[in-house]
């Protein structure tokens, strides 16, 4: 048994917003097998402070503390003055209360080890558990998710990637273990930062929630599903209302498309119609993995590994997908999914409507894909491992 002090960027909940889905399971798996984890997290949103009571069995101690606006300047101030990079005290910390509680927790308890989820919100804590055995999860790399936008003609990420690359290149280099989602996001980090210590650990799915179902496809509806905050998915939803509904209806005129998802924009609300849902936040996601045609995910600007894609091929949806979609997945092409870019999509989902068998044997091919490779379980004892390695490395 272990004991952990995990510091995160955010809270383990809501499940929705897909970034604090691996610390919500990392941390019901490892609790589940023994471990003690005390939690230090940021929030930024006044609802986290009354959802605590949804993770509160998998931690021993709960902390939160409202992460500090930050300026242009204290980032710049880090990249022009190495002392100032990581944090030498709580006042020269972005948030000093956080500084003071790590440092309590660590002056009071024992700690097997640190485990750090973020990247920019947590590193600099460094200092203050450096001699200990410790690892950071930066989820992806920003630079990466920057390098996407950019390649779209987005010239405020074409700005910032130099800068975010120079952060990339310091933040996690004295930590005894990077972990990254995907092997796109590794190949990048080891490009700014050769000498980091790096790993792959994919998340995870719930193989019990979301899985195929005895239930009859409604014969032609195209099923998206994302928090419409990001702005990758409104990209994404763009792009299937404006560019391959409108192909797929030439071909298919009873094709109808279901936008699924949290804080759709007003734009995005004004595309209502009889061909197109926009739902909102449900409930459950399942029972439109469950009912739909196809998932259809073209996104152009992202990184790590899509949470969104795991939980469609788990519930044997056939997919169709660019390659950015499926990052850090090993779907085959023709067997899990099909592949294709941005502007073949319409034409790949008009096939793939056309062909039940080849929807038949993506469905299959999806769910053993993810029963294989993508469990949480199979995540937590990934990390397991590798704590046994960096605390045996101490």
């Amino acid at each position: 048994m272990k004991t952990i002090l995990l510091v995160s960027r955010c809270p383990p909940y809501p499940l929705h917003l897909g970034d604090r889905l691996i610390i919500w399971h990392l941390s019901r798996e490892l609790s589940q097998r023994g471990y003690v984890i005390d939690l230090l997290a940021l929030y930024n949103r006044d609802e986290d402070l009354e959802q605590v009571d949804s993770y509160r069995a998998f931690f021993r101690h709960i902390e939160l503390f409202q992460e500090p606006a930050r300026d242009s300047l204290a980032y710049l101030r880090r990249l022009i003055d190495r002392s100032a990079r990581f944090a030498a005290s709580a006042e020269r910390s972005f948030c000093p209360d956080l500084w003071r509680a790590i440092a309590d927790r660590l002056d009071g308890y024992e700690y097997d080890l640190v485990h750090c989820f973020g990247s920019v919100s947590v590193y600099e804590y460094f200092p203050l558990f450096a001699g200990r055995p410790n690892v950071i999860t930066p989820y992806e790399s920003h630079a990466l998710y920057l390098q996407s936008a950019a390649a779209q003609g987005d010239w405020r990420a074409r700005l910032r990637l130099p800068l975010v690359r120079r952060f990339e290149r310091f933040m996690f280099a004295p930590f005894d273990r990077t972990v990254v989602i995907s092997a796109a996001d590794r190949d990048l980090l080891l490009g700014l930062q050769p000498a980091l210590n790096i790993e792959v650990i994919p998340n995870g799915i719930e193989l019990s929630r979301f899985r195929p179902q005895e239930l009859a496809r409604d014969p032609c509806t195209l099923l998206f599903v994302g928090n419409y905050e990001y702005a990758p998915n409104q990209d994404a939803a763009r792009v299937l209302a404006e560019q391959v509904l409108p192909h797929v209806r030439q071909a298919r005129p009873e094709a109808r498309l279901q936008l699924v998802g949290a804080n759709p924009p007003a734009w995005l609300r004004a595309l209502e119609s009889d061909a197109i849902e926009v739902s909102g936040r449900v409930p459950d996601v399942a029972p439109y993995l469950a009912r739909a045609t196809v998932f259809v995910c073209p996104l152009r600007v992202g990184a790590g590994l899509k949470n969104k894609v795991l939980e469609a091929l788990a519930m044997g949806i056939p997919v169709v997908a660019t390659p950015l979609s499926l990052d850090g997945i090993n779907a085959r092409p023709g067997e899990s999914a099909l592949v294709a870019e941005a502007d073949d999509i319409a034409a790949a989902t008009i096939d793939l409507l056309g062909d039940q068998g080849l929807r038949e044997r993506l469905s299959r091919g999806g769910r053993a894909l993810i029963e294989s490779q993508y469990s949480w379980a199979r995540t937590a004892s990934s990390y397991e491992r590798l704590y046994d390695e960096i605390c045996q490395a101490k």
